[in-house]
């Protein structure tokens, strides 16, 4: 058995929280991988790092990193990058997939969360998925709203190949990421409950801009927990903590997390 290789990386510096602990992380660069007892980071853009966190791995980009044409999709690795997924389609004049490139994360972060802008979604341009034992459909995999009930890794996914990249959607899309706060943060911290936004919820219960530390609710988007310098695991959990707890005394609801927390 050939030895694990690893990466040495410091989450304070890695993560867009910037928060974390250094760490020893696996990398997989084979579809043989046992997955087994280990989490998997991507580019750590939507993740809470603990100061113990549980066994790490990540996908080698050498191997996992390409992007290219088959006759009725686009074939992309996990570990491709989401901005140089809309460079490439750009390029090659694709449409679809212009939300793509206001996202941070890879492609394999993109199927896991169905991330997406709005009415625009992973999973609407998603063709099949593979998990190391061949192609699975995208339809036979249960999803939802900014969740996916994955069974594997996502090594490689299809995509819909569709002619003519939309250049006004791509600068709606680049407006709409403008207006959220540029301070590290980890995106939405919670999902919005059906029927309302989290974000509001927030404000109502007086958080929106709540400092605690070094990390806040942003004053500008109060569903954003921001790191406004030397922010720690402890103050985000305390935040995070609260404005569940506020919310569901005063609304009933309970806020669910879209940051990950480990």
């Amino acid at each position: 058995m050939r030895p694990m290789k690893t990466r040495t990386i410091d989450f304070s510096r890695y993560s867009s929280l910037k928060i974390g602990p250094r760490v020893d992380v696996t990398v997989i660069d084979s579809k043989e991988f046992d997955a087994g007892g280990y989490t998997l980071i991507g580019g750590a853009n939507n993740l809470l790092i603990s100061p113990t966190p549980p066994p790490l791995a990540m996908l080698d980009n050498e191997v996992f990193g390409f992007c290219e044409l088959e006759a009725d999709c686009i074939r992309a690795g996990g570990a491709l990058k989401t901005g140089q997924l809309a460079s490439f389609c750009r390029r090659h004049d694709l449409g679809g997939l212009e939300f793509t490139g206001n996202l941070p994360g890879t492609v394999g972060a993109l199927v896991a969360m169905n991330a997406g802008m709005k009415a625009w979604e992973t999973f609407t341009q998603l063709l099949w998925v593979d998990f190391g034992a061949g192609r699975v459909s995208a339809e036979s995999i249960p999803h939802g709203y900014r969740h996916a009930q994955l069974p594997g890794i996502v090594y490689e996914a299809g995509f819909v190949r569709r002619s003519g990249f939309d250049r006004d959607l791509e600068a709606q899309f680049k407006a709409m990421r403008a207006n959220q706060p540029q301070a590290p943060s980890a995106g939405s911290c919670f999902k919005n409950p059906p029927g309302d936004y989290a974000g509001g919820l927030i404000e109502a219960v007086g958080l929106k801009g709540f400092v605690q530390g070094g990390m806040a609710f942003s004053d500008q988007h109060a569903n954003f927990l921001i790191n406004t310098g030397g922010g720690t695991y402890e103050e985000a959990i305390w935040l995070i903590a609260e404005a569940q707890g506020r919310v569901k005394e005063r609304f009933g609801v309970a806020l669910e997390l879209e940051v990950q927390v480990l």
